[in-house]
């Protein structure tokens, strides 16, 4: 029996008071325990691209906690304008470095203390601050948005707001591809959370179509020291209802 056999934890509450603040994500950054990281980026994401983006061109696309996201990089060589917001600079920082982009920063007018970066190219802007400021910004809006390791790291409590902000950036006709994982929560607290088909329904399904495109035993040896014994990932396709 493969965990992809297991039936979903029924609920996620168990998790409902978590919290993390914004300062100890950026501890992870400077101790480097970026686990989410993935260097060589996110292979349900390249097998269904053509699926997400439909050859279309020009897109804006969005990357909400983008982290250094090498798919970044991968949106902005096609052609697409990718914007991204992250809590730190750091990981900011590093994505530009290691994917040998020259950049410039700038403040953000509407937000006191937080900065835009933006690559030479002019194709890729990624915003330094909380997701939840980011409104104040007048970003405009985007036909496809990349959600992993977003959702899933956003505090419980939060995602309402969280997920109403992501409603709020698409344009008719967007697609939006969303990564989540389910384990059992209640032996490990997250993150990343544990989001359960029932709460994407809860979140998403009065505005959106919601189309599970595949599901992958993504199992780890350092998943172990989690407590869990299972975990898969979910890859969704959200369209407009």
């Amino acid at each position: 029996r493969t965990s992809l056999d297991i039936e979903e934890y029924p609920d996620w509450e168990v998790q409902k008071n978590r919290i993390l603040t914004l300062e100890e994500w950026q501890d992870k950054w400077v101790t480097h325990k970026i686990g989410f990281h993935q260097e060589q980026g996110h292979q349900l994401l390249k097998k269904h691209l053509d699926t997400f983006l439909k050859r279309e061109s020009g897109l804006r696309v969005f990357f909400p906690l983008c982290g250094k996201a090498v798919e970044m990089k991968w949106f902005a060589d096609r052609g697409h304008s990718v914007v991204g917001v992250e809590i730190s600079e750091l990981g900011i920082r590093e994505f530009f470095m290691e994917q040998n982009l020259s950049y410039s920063e700038e403040p953000i007018a509407e937000i006191p203390g937080t900065k835009v970066f933006k690559s030479s190219s002019g194709n890729i802007s990624l915003y330094c601050c909380s997701i939840f400021d980011l409104p104040r910004a007048n970003i405009g809006k985007f036909d496809r948005i990349w959600d992993r390791g977003a959702l899933v790291a956003i505090n419980p409590g939060d995602r309402k707001c969280y997920v109403d902000i992501m409603l709020s950036l698409l344009r008719e006709r967007f697609q939006y591809l969303l990564a989540v994982l389910s384990y059992d929560p209640t032996k490990h607290a997250g993150p990343p959370f544990y989001v359960p088909d029932t709460e994407i329904q809860r979140l998403f399904g009065t505005k959106c179509n919601i189309l599970c495109l595949e599901k992958v035993d993504t199992f780890e040896e350092r998943h172990k020291t989690w407590g869990i014994d299972y975990i898969f990932e979910k890859l969704y396709l959200l369209t407009e209802k």
